[in-house]
């Protein structure tokens, strides 16, 4: 069990205010995936806790159209869905553990309610971008800074189809870290090139990835 009878209280009555279903996708594997296992235990408890949460587990090897389909690379993978199955591009790579559960829970909240929690302002700015983004926010669980710069991205994705948001668990894939270079988190890589260190305001991860498109079109 994930759970403790108390913070299984506490989840299921956050979740209490969704109005719409929300689909969680889980890609696993039995071997040689570090924490399959326990993300598959986590989605599974957490899908028990509403109603309006439905749970589908693929194996990332035998159902290869289904992980392609969503563009899933590695494992362990989560994928949300709302209730018309429309997905995003919100992803999770890695257990969504320690202080980032509460980003799961909170992206679990914005598709099954339909609020972004976006400010107005923003949100406005963000539905302009019209060319694509993919944005990887890299993360370790104890690290209390790194869900606001998950949910920023995925937010962002969530109101602009043009974004796509990963949150990437750096100890679970090391050799992604050191790719990107990843020295500390959150550390959010903006279409391969251009990054942010830390959690910053809405506003400046936005201005930041207007810049980032700004360069490719002068390129």
């Amino acid at each position: 069990m994930i759970f403790e009878e108390n913070i299984k209280e506490d989840v299921k009555k956050h979740l209490s205010v969704l109005n719409k279903k929300v689909k969680i996708i889980n890609f696993t594997q039995e071997i040689e995936c570090q924490f399959c296992r326990e993300t598959r235990q986590l989605v599974t408890e957490m899908s028990e806790l509403s109603n309006n949460l439905d749970l589908e587990v693929y194996n990332f090897v035998t159902d290869k159209e289904v992980a392609e389909k969503y563009n899933v690379d590695k494992i362990p993978a989560i994928i949300l869905l709302d209730e018309n199955d429309v997905d995003y591009g919100i992803k999770f790579y890695g257990i969504p553990s320690g202080y980032e559960f509460s980003s799961l829970l909170e992206d679990l909240l914005m598709l099954g309610t339909g609020n972004s929690k976006l400010p107005a302002n923003v949100e406005n700015r963000v539905k302009q971008i019209d060319s694509p983004v993919h944005i990887q926010v890299f993360v370790t669980p104890t690290c209390s800074y790194c869900p606001r710069a998950v949910l920023t991205a995925h937010r962002f994705a969530f109101v602009n189809k043009n974004i796509k948001a990963d949150m990437v668990e750096a100890t679970e894939f090391p050799h992604l870290a050191n790719r990107y270079s990843v020295r500390g988190v959150p550390r959010s890589i903006i279409n391969e090139n251009d990054f942010i260190e830390g959690a910053v305001p809405d506003n400046m991860f936005l201005d930041k990835i207007n810049e980032a498109l700004m360069k490719l079109e002068n390129n």
